[in-house]
């Protein structure tokens, strides 16, 4: 066996040879960072065998309310997601993904989320390459915890069994990417109305994600518009991640409650003394509709909606991100909640920026 590491010049940066365990030192490391990648490639030969595998050398660590990234305090800028687009539809769109780093990039953006299953390789090798950070997901969306039933715990029981297999696989595939700094397992599930439930279930997952990963990364579960008080799940994670609607599910048009509502949650959360990131909020609109006075639906009410949830953020160190929902709009299923889709992108689905990408762009540059 023999182990060379190359550096992004192609040059030797070490090398070991027949030993198949130990440990490499890379003298003087170049880091990678965010918005500021470097790759080294390991190449393994072994008989007539090659295979090369890239890598950034990174720290990740939560200290305290801070989310680090090479020892320094790093805010997550972005979006949640989807592998979606105009007449390709769902799936692996490799030209598509460059437009949208591209875009991320002209906005000041670092960083999206998988939600809500693990992305294409290709996309994580590009983010790998453009610097973008990432957050990884398991295809487990809206688990709900309902009355105990002899055929619930059967049920409960095969469910648990799948769930701990994506994780797996989920690690297994993506653990030597250095854009992916957190797993999350699991997106909106019901954490609150079976509080105890819930957090039986997702203690050993969250354990799981930890002993599984080389790298021990930060791992969380990501908690949606529930009576957070009873939440015994978010405040166990590293970092405790939310998706909220105040100002458009709730209070909807009501702007002025929204962000009564905010502040009335983030002191709750202050008082947890760990890292928030706020993984989902939005509101729809429709391009090219404008108002006078901001009116739900309207280019210009979710730009006010924005402007009224980050003052609220701006007013808490703890919190270390903000993902707006969505990057795109996105195909969805038909329902009277739906006009052609779910509106709330901040560009449209054929990748048009919206008032409130122009907002982003000046807020995050």
């Amino acid at each position: 066996l023999t182990l060379t590491i190359l550096d992004e010049e192609g040059s030797q940066a070490a090398q070991e040879k027949g030993r198949a365990k130990g440990d490499l030192v890379i003298p003087s490391v170049h880091l990678w960072e965010p918005g500021a990648a470097y790759l080294y490639t390991a190449k393994i030969e072994f008989g007539g065998d090659v295979y090369f595998q890239t890598f950034g050398m990174r720290s990740v660590e939560v200290k305290g309310t801070q989310f680090l990234i090479n020892g320094k305090p790093f805010y997550f800028k972005g979006y949640g997601k989807h592998e979606d687009s105009e007449v390709h539809g769902r799936g692996l769109n490799e030209a598509l993904n460059v437009k949208d780093i591209a875009l991320m990039k002209w906005m000041g953006a670092n960083s999206f989320r998988t939600s809500h299953y693990p992305y294409a390789e290709e996309m994580l090798n590009l983010c790998d390459r453009e610097g973008i950070v990432v957050i990884g997901e398991t295809p487990a969306v809206g688990l709900n915890f309902p009355e105990i039933k002899e055929d619930w715990y059967r049920d409960l029981s095969r469910t648990k069994e799948h769930h701990e297999e994506v994780i797996r696989d989920m690690v297994a595939r993506d653990k030597n990417h250095p854009c992916i700094v957190m797993w999350s397992v699991a997106n909106e599930p019901d954490t609150a109305a079976r509080a105890e439930s819930a957090y039986e279930y997702f203690q050993p997952l969250y354990q799981l994600a930890h002993a599984c990963d080389p790298q021990d990364r930060p791992v969380t579960v990501v908690v949606c518009n529930n009576d957070y008080v009873k939440d015994l799940v978010a405040p166990a994670m590293d970092v405790i991640c939310m998706n909220r609607y105040y100002g458009w599910y709730i209070f909807g048009g009501d702007l002025d409650s929204a962000k009564q509502a905010m502040k009335a949650e983030m002191e709750y959360w202050k008082e947890k003394n760990k890292p928030v990131i706020i993984t989902e909020y939005g509101a729809d609109s429709v391009a090219g509709l404008h108002a006078a006075v901001p009116g739900m639906f309207s280019e210009e009410y979710q730009t006010a909606y924005y402007e009224t949830i980050n003052a609220v953020l701006d007013d808490c160190p703890f919190v270390v991100g903000e993902h707006t929902w969505n990057f795109a709009d996105f195909a969805t299923i038909q329902g009277l909640m739906r006009v052609d889709g779910n509106k709330k992108g901040l560009f449209t689905r054929e990748r048009r920026p919206k008032m409130a990408a122009h907002y982003f762009k000046n807020r995050w540059t």
